[in-house]
């Protein structure tokens, strides 16, 4: 790959900030807080990940979208989201006395439809989370490979982001599908994430779970991108060293050494990256000819 070697010689120098142990201190993470005005922004954290991750940022049960003038399109699917089933308890309250409240029991699926698979009246946008989404670096890459990128309302303790990959039900000819999902607007967790991406392209994405190669691969190789970049306020090193060293501490290893053991690795994702940005880049002013020659 062409941008193999910036990518090595930029992870050794990462590389030798981290043993030397001076780091700037981790970036702290924005939520994205969305300002549009939709039941989805209720939801809990997961299946606000479960509506990024089928590529929309605005999902409603049918009657929820008959409510604002707008239909699902004849022949658009729904998707299930997990709501809990309510049912009254009767407790007794620090006074002695007994109360009914409601507590979960259960949880059962309820469908519902993207804004995208709707017709009807016009829905206010949120302009900012757009705007942010729209001007991340790399993102003709994510569309070159077919990659849906959303947004939900991120929160502490939950996931910051996630590279997704859904597969089509065995019999079925249908192409797979891919999502990248972000809960906060620091640039790390979107290369994090477009690591993964370009980690799975490669075919080398087989591990289960948030697996220790795997999150090294993607954490250590988000910094590495960013760098390459010129992005070395976003590039989060302290955030990343952090980040790697809490998946080798849980296997009782070294942080430096298993980002050793994945060198190659990630820096074949990462050039993965570059190369790609890069064709795309260069393949821009023939596509442009190509469609005036065809206009003339």
């Amino acid at each position: 790959m062409n941008f193999y070697g910036q990518a090595e010689s930029t992870a050794r120098s990462i590389l030798a900030a981290f043993q030397s142990g001076n780091l700037p201190a981790a970036l702290a993470p924005i939520f994205i807080r969305r300002t549009d005005d939709c039941p989805c922004r209720k939801w809990s954290w997961g299946n606000q990940l479960i509506a990024a991750l089928h590529g929309t940022s605005d999902a409603r049960g049918f009657g929820q979208w008959l409510n604002v003038q707008r239909a699902p399109r004849k022949g658009s699917k729904a998707f299930h989201i997990l709501a809990p089933v309510m049912k009254k308890i009767e407790t007794t309250d620090a006074s002695g006395r007994k109360v009914e409240r409601l507590f979960p029991v259960a949880f059962k699926t309820t469908p519902v439809f993207r804004v995208e698979d709707t017709d009807g009246e016009a829905l206010p946008v949120d302009t900012h989370t757009r705007e942010f989404i729209d001007a991340l670096p790399f993102l003709s890459v994510a569309k070159e490979w077919k990659i849906d990128v959303a947004s939900y309302s991120g929160r502490a303790g939950s996931a910051l982001g996630k590279y997704c990959v859904r597969k089509p039900l065995p019999g079925l000819n249908l192409p797979t599908e891919r999502a990248i999902a972000l809960g906060v607007e620091n640039l790390a967790t979107w290369a994090h994430e477009l690591i993964h991406a370009a980690d799975d392209q490669l075919g080398h994405l087989v591990e289960k779970g948030q697996a220790l190669h795997s999150e090294t691969v993607a954490e250590f190789g988000a910094s590495i991108l960013l760098e390459c970049a010129g992005l070395q306020a976003d590039s989060d090193l302290g955030g990343a060293y952090l980040y790697i060293q809490s998946y080798a501490r849980a296997e009782n290893k070294e942080p430096i050494a298993v980002a050793l053991q994945v060198l190659n690795r990630t820096c074949e994702a990462v050039a993965l990256v570059l190369d790609t940005a890069e064709k795309l880049k260069a393949a821009t002013p023939a596509q442009q000819l190509l469609e005036f020659a065809q206009v003339a």
